[in-house]
């Protein structure tokens, strides 16, 4: 067993350089640091009383020999060096020797695959290690974003608390105090998530035995109410932006034609566009770092990455885009489709503009997503089945597209028990000669007209235009 002199140093070892390693024949994984012992370290008892001089007297303390449940338990242990520099980690505050024993253990067996695992590390000193080790998988917006929350918010409130220490009644505590500084609710909630997200690393890691961040504190916030355009102001806006502002019209005849998303549009490039197959590529999409910097990024989803079929209207529009490149407005022939001089369009000047133009054509401001909210509403009032709009939309999956469009669902759900009663009042017919009751004709053998009429201007009819159809294995029921 190795011995250890005052202040953790072991006796008759010392650090000369960063090659020379207590026994030469047991060499670290990293070439330049010795390998670390288990046995590293020692542990003992201090508290903190003060002495005259307002001065601590840690493992001094008199009565540390006379009561044996007087102070805590704390170790300490030579990191290997770095350049010319020894650090001495010392950690305070176990409840007894079994717990900083077990504690500086763990500590060696990190160290000995270069790796400092603190056990009373401060809350922003992980923060900031897990925002490294982040960077590698996320996004830079999304990066942007943690860091702003980690930096601005959460180390100043949290950082200063040991990590291990870190309750759900801080967090808490935190929430409550950023509420009543008027932060917004969905802010306060995305802050929670990012740390939420941090601790559940920690848990995976083996660092907190469960995250306090779960489940969440601040429930998610409901969100607002959508306000859509009807099929009248839709077309008023195209007619005015395309008379006024032709580039704006045919961004939005984009978007709401085929649903993609702001930032695919502003990224799309010509060679992704393929106007006689009347179908172009989603391959990435343009973000903004920090309100300056813009950046191609990898779409939203793995499904976003995906082939769009274009209308013979929105097809139209791409096409005077390009009549437009033609006159030499570019000479990339893979440049932007929309684009100022070739260079993209920023997404703050697109919407500043997009509310201009909303303003000029009478129309109310909603916002540029709104126009993807707009496919979603006009394809369901057309009939279109909900799995198939989730596929124009490239949703992940079909739930993705109830939780995200629950009001247009409502028409779909009508429609279901619409075709229901349908199906029995044909049944009665069969029977009787006649319904029992009046059931409306279901969605997709009464198209919905490009305008409505009043109910009561509906013409009325006794039977069904076309019959409904019917599933493999069904009969119709006939009188015997």
């Amino acid at each position: 067993m190795a011995k250890w002199s005052h202040g953790g140093r072991l006796a008759g070892a010392h650090w000369k350089g960063e090659t020379r390693a207590l026994d030469p024949s047991r060499r670290s994984p990293c070439a330049a640091h010795p390998t670390p012992t288990f046995d590293r370290g020692r542990v003992y008892r201090r508290c903190g009383c003060r002495d005259d001089h307002r001065r601590q007297l840690g493992t001094t303390c008199p009565r540390l020999t006379a009561d044996p449940h007087h102070g805590t338990w704390a170790f300490a242990v030579d990191t290997p060096p770095v350049g010319s520099h020894r650090r001495t980690v010392r950690r305070a505050g176990f409840p007894d020797e079994l717990q900083a024993h077990i504690a500086l253990r763990r500590f060696n067996e990190g160290l000995a695959l270069c790796v400092i695992t603190d056990p009373r590390q401060r809350t922003g000193e992980y923060l900031r290690d897990w925002l490294a080790a982040a960077e590698l998988r996320l996004k830079p917006t999304t990066m942007a974003r943690y860091r702003a929350y980690v930096e601005q918010d959460l180390v100043p409130a949290l950082g200063t608390v040991p990590l291990i220490d870190l309750t759900r009644e801080h967090l808490r505590a935190f929430v409550t105090a950023q509420l009543r500084k008027g932060r917004g609710k969905v802010t306060v909630h995305r802050i929670m998530a990012t740390i939420s997200s941090a601790l559940s690393s920690a848990v995976t890691d083996g660092r907190l035995a469960r995250n306090p961040a779960k489940p969440p504190i601040l429930p998610r916030p409901a969100s607002a109410p959508r306000r859509l355009w009807t099929e009248e102001q839709t077309a008023r806006f195209l007619r005015f932006t395309h008379v006024t502002d032709p580039l704006y019209a045919d961004l939005a005849e984009l978007m709401i034609g085929t649903g993609i998303r702001k930032g695919e549009a502003l990224a799309l490039h010509w060679d992704d566009v393929h106007l006689p197959e009347r179908v172009f590529f989603v391959r990435a999409t343009l973000s903004v770092i920090d309100n300056n910097r813009l950046l191609l990024t990898a779409p939203k989803t793995r499904t976003s990455k995906a082939w769009v079929a274009l209308s013979d209207r929105v097809a139209s529009a791409l096409d005077d885009r390009a009549g437009t490149r033609a006159f030499g407005n570019i000479t990339d022939s893979g440049g932007y489709v929309f684009h100022r001089h070739g260079r993209p369009l920023h997404p703050k000047n697109v919407l500043d503009r997009f509310h201009l133009l909303c303003d000029k054509a009478g129309v109310p401001r909603i916002a540029l997503h709104d126009l993807r909210h707009l496919t979603a509403s006009f394809a369901t009032a057309a009939g279109v089945p909900p799995p198939v709009i989730s596929k124009t939309l490239r949703h992940r999956t079909l739930s993705t597209s109830a939780n995200i469009y629950t009001d247009l669902t409502f028409l779909a759900a009508r429609a279901a028990v619409d075709a229901v009663a349908w199906t029995l009042d044909n049944a009665d017919r069969s029977l009787l000669g006649r319904a029992v009751c009046r059931a409306r004709r279901p969605w997709h053998q009464h198209p919905r007209p490009h305008r409505q009429l009043p109910a009561h201007q509906h013409t009325q009819t006794d039977g069904p235009t076309t019959p409904w159809p019917m599933w493999p294995g069904d009969h119709r029921a006939t009188t015997s």
